[in-house]
């Protein structure tokens, strides 16, 4: 084939488009880059503040590209070119592609759902199945968890979006619960005064909700009280660890006991005339 064969042949595959298709195809793509641009400049400011800019840049590009791939396509039938054997092609690498990355494209689309639903954000104390940590990335594909050990552990979307997510820190305050026991001779009116004076002096043990203290059950050997005290979640963890050492130091410089397990054993003497073991292994009476 000559070059002017070839020249010839491609002016015969253009030779039945005419000035209308030429201004619709124009339009088309005039519009599909439009709402590209709309598209993506509602992302940029909708997730900046959500995602890695390297991640939603990545992100921005495809989508625009699918929609001028959406464009074109439409656009196609101005082209006056036969694409049907071009689509059954694109048909059969779809659909091994889609079986080659069944996993990836899950773990992407369960990323876009938890970046728009956002049941947890970078910095939330979470637990996730047997995971627990703070969050430290969310990615498009993984969330990264570190543990309170220091160790990342990296969890599929797919896990993610599809587990029961306990979140620690979504709710602004947080409660938690002592149990104390004092012995049966002290006075637990003072005991509940001088907790409750305790807690009041910590900066971030919350007023409202109040704190609760009450005798919750009399033990075998003390009587049980039960502290509930909320606080804020970020500062939940430190206010818990160090206000049941203040109300341990307060109730013994007041003098009130926290005892020990006590078990009282009552023990009777046989009655007179009952046989008893003697220490030569011979049954004798009390009598004898």
């Amino acid at each position: 084939m000559t070059a002017s064969n070839g020249t010839a042949d491609i002016a015969s595959v253009f030779a039945d488009i005419n000035l209308y298709d030429i201004l619709a195809i124009a339009v088309i793509l005039l519009i599909a880059v439009i709402i590209a641009k709309i598209v993506t400049t509602f992302m940029k400011r909708k997730f900046s503040d959500r995602m890695e800019k390297y991640e939603l840049n990545m992100i921005i590009g495809v989508i625009w590209w699918v929609i001028i791939l959406i464009g074109i396509f439409v656009a196609s039938p101005h082209f006056k070119v036969d694409l049907s054997g071009l689509l059954v092609a694109g048909g059969i690498i779809a659909v091994i592609i889609g079986f080659a990355s069944q996993s990836v494209v899950s773990n992407l689309v369960s990323g876009i759902f938890l970046i728009l639903e956002r049941p947890v954000k970078i910095g939330d104390n979470i637990s996730i199945g047997d995971v627990n940590g703070n969050v430290e990335h969310i990615q498009i594909l993984s969330t990264i968890v570190r543990t309170f050990e220091g160790i990342y552990v990296r969890i599929p979307n797919e896990k993610v979006f599809t587990s029961n997510i306990t979140n620690f820190v979504s709710n602004v305050a947080r409660r938690f619960e002592y149990k104390i026991g004092i012995g049966y001779h002290e006075d637990a009116g003072v005991a509940i005064r001088i907790i409750s004076e305790v807690i009041l002096e910590e900066p971030f043990a919350l007023k409202n909700p109040e704190p609760q203290v009450f005798v919750d059950r009399l033990g075998d050997s003390t009587v049980d009280l039960t502290i509930r005290i909320w606080a804020p979640s970020k500062e939940w963890y430190d206010v818990r660890m160090s206000l049941l050492l203040k109300i341990k130091t307060a109730l013994e410089a007041n003098g009130i006991e926290i005892p020990y397990p006590q078990r009282v054993v009552t023990v009777q003497r046989a009655p007179s005339g009952e046989r008893r073991y003697g220490n030569s292994g011979s049954w004798k009476d009390n009598d004898s």
